[in-house]
């Protein structure tokens, strides 16, 4: 289960295009996934029959202490976020104009416990960034071949006494993603089905022993490092750098 799987059940209010809600605990990121959800759908504008746009620039104002704890997850907080929304807007037949940018401030004029979403629809490239969860941990795809396995020879090595040294490998295109099987010991699964080669959709799951690896395929801004700083100041947060 994802970090934001059970962002259904949180509670709404939107008041003039913002979501609002105090905790005692402070806030919790799945109240951010229900106020950018929100966004998503007061924003939609019908341009055509079968064209429904909505904004794909974001910036989340949270009170500092708030802005501190979400911050503190790292770039998988952005990571889930951006794929709720890409998940959102699949389901609600919503298009954007270019790629998906959200931007965390902060923002001195908050209480504790709420979050108020800005939102905008920018044309622009949209840059297909590829990644691997494995153990909660992320892992950008940054070549065409990437080989997982427990030998020190592959490109991201796992502690999993059930997999090969060199064990799967991912291969990516630019758009597209496929997983081969090397000819490992124990074998791989592909969404729970044993896997030699196929190709790899976005969210899929590869079992390999006991590691489960989740591959997403990001729809992000081209221009997202211009976007992607997590201080109000502009300057990025130490260990947000990709």
């Amino acid at each position: 289960m994802g970090l934001l799987d059970s962002f259904e059940k949180g509670l709404e209010r939107v008041v003039n295009g913002a979501f609002a809600r105090t905790f005692k605990s402070g806030l919790q990121p799945v109240e951010i996934t229900a106020a950018l959800r929100r966004e998503l759908d007061t924003k939609a504008v019908v341009v055509a029959r079968d064209r429904i746009l909505v904004p794909n620039r974001f910036t989340v104002h949270l009170a500092p202490g708030d802005h501190a704890r979400m911050t503190g997850i790292g770039p998988t907080l952005i990571d889930e976020l951006t794929q709720l929304i890409q998940t959102h807007a699949t389901a609600q037949r919503y298009q954007f104009a270019g790629g998906i940018s959200i931007r965390l401030v902060e923002d001195g004029t908050l209480a504790e416990g709420v979050v108020r979403i800005e939102s905008s629809n920018v044309k622009g490239e949209v840059s297909w960034t590829p990644i691997l969860d494995i153990g909660g941990k992320r892992y950008p795809i940054t070549k065409s071949h990437t080989v997982i396995g427990r030998g020190a020879e592959a490109d991201i090595t796992v502690d999993d006494s059930g997999i090969s040294r060199r064990h799967v490998e991912i291969l990516w295109d630019g758009k597209r993603g496929q997983v081969n099987d090397l000819g490992s010991t124990n074998g791989s699964l592909l969404n729970g089905a044993p896997v030699t080669k196929a190709a790899l959709p976005t969210d899929s799951v590869i079992s390999i022993g006991r590691t489960r690896i989740v591959f997403r395929v990001l729809a992000q801004s081209a221009s997202i490092d211009q976007f992607s700083d997590l201080r109000v100041d502009g300057t990025a947060q130490d260990g947000a750098a990709r």
